[in-house]
């Protein structure tokens, strides 16, 4: 049995049960991104280091029998155009190269809440101008299910790494179908909420009036965890 191919549900369950541990969970989807990446080029940054201390800190939890929260233990993936503090946001482009917010997005504050594990930020057509992922100053993604093929954009990373199965969720930003585009060409479940329904602070804006805070997952029933 392949556990990064399992539902959030699925994971949350073993988890709960003990028979795997939040580090266990994080070691697989980091193997996977190992295994994967120099092919698919999902992420920009991967945090592997605070990935694991942060599954510890679940894990501990679990062993209390403390509530975990909606994703907790759950490895998921973060769009570059989400500011989180002391992290390194750059919207794949270097003009913000070094840049580090000094605050966190309530969409990424609220997954930390519920117990998510970030594992990594993925790559975008800079500044989410484009709908394919080829517009990154960092490097072109590539679709999972066909390297000479493009994921979609903008949020082309988000989306390549749930579809490889590189994280069992995805954050992405939709202004023009930076998440519908993605989801439709890697085959993955996006949700692009109504305007308002997730707040849009500590998101690096293309154009305000516009621009929505949503998720990818494998699962329509992940992605309403998500949402």
């Amino acid at each position: 049995m392949q556990l990064n191919t399992l539902s959030i549900t699925e994971i949350k369950s073993l988890l709960k049960r003990k028979e795997v541990s939040a580090k266990e969970v994080t070691l697989l989807i980091l193997d996977a991104i190992e295994k994967t990446e120099g092919q698919v080029k999902a992420y920009l940054r991967i945090d592997a280091e605070g990935a694991l201390k942060r599954a510890g800190e679940i894990d501990a939890k679990i062993a209390r029998n403390e509530e975990l929260g909606a994703l907790g233990g759950i490895p998921i993936s973060v769009k570059d155009v989400l500011s989180v503090k002391g992290q390194e946001t750059t919207c794949a482009s270097k003009i913000l190269k070094g840049y580090k917010p000094p605050y966190t997005a309530t969409s990424v504050l609220k997954s930390l809440n519920a117990g998510a594990i970030h594992v990594g930020r993925t790559n975008m057509d800079e500044f989410a101008m484009g709908s394919s992922t080829e517009n990154s100053a960092f490097g072109v993604t590539r679709n999972p299910w066909d390297i000479e093929r493009i994921p979609g954009g903008s949020s082309g990373g988000s989306a390549a790494s749930v579809a490889a199965c590189e994280a069992f969720a995805s954050f992405g930003s939709d202004t023009g179908g930076s998440i519908r585009l993605p989801a439709s060409f890697c085959g993955v479940v996006g949700i692009k909420p109504t305007y308002g329904r997730v707040s849009r602070y500590g998101l690096i804006a293309y154009a305000s009036s516009l621009d929505q805070v949503g998720c990818f997952a494998r699962r329509v029933a992940d992605c309403a965890l998500m949402l």
